[in-house]
């Protein structure tokens, strides 16, 4: 895979990594894709060897809708990165993805940490991000055969209560 620069920083991934070659190889497509237990079924992010739910170690790809909850969230206010330094204050979410929610129980489900930004890329604002919002994933292109999964506000109702810190 290539060596890409992503706000100053350089992306990458090594060809041999096969804990996320095909995780970017899929997003180079525009498909969001997780690890899916050949045992259990239960899918997991970030991608690893073993089933954290059953430690099987048999697994495929699956694709997902890409669509989701924010779960939590966080405002960075000071960029430790040089390169987000400019986006600050900028939000971190961590999105609940629709295909596992509430899996393997209640209070766990199939979540990502991610940047929560506008379609053209910008952070989203403070003041619009809130527990319980929808987002779905957008993928930002990075160079011809590298694409970077972000998300974005969607339309959607809230399927729950929205909150947000203060």
């Amino acid at each position: 895979m290539p060596n890409v620069e992503y706000r100053g920083m350089n992306l990458i991934v090594p060809d041999n990594d096969s804990e996320w070659t095909e995780y970017f190889q899929a997003a180079r497509q525009h498909r969001l894709v997780m690890r899916k237990c050949a045992a259990c079924g239960l899918m997991r992010y970030p991608p690893s060897h073993a089933c954290p739910w059953c430690t099987a170690l048999k697994w495929g790809w699956q694709e997902v809708s890409g669509r989701g909850t924010i779960y939590s969230y966080e405002i960075v206010v000071q960029a430790i990165q040089p390169g987000f330094r400019d986006w600050a204050p900028y939000p971190v979410v961590l999105v609940e993805l629709d295909e596992q929610r509430g899996e393997p129980t209640p209070d766990e489900g199939l979540r990502m940490i991610t940047n929560l930004v506008h379609f053209e890329l910008t952070p989203e604002r403070e003041e619009n991000v809130a527990i319980g919002k929808r987002v779905r994933v957008l993928f930002q292109d990075l160079a011809p055969d590298f694409a970077l999964p972000q998300f974005t506000l969607t339309d959607e109702p809230p399927e729950a209560r929205v909150w947000r810190f203060g």
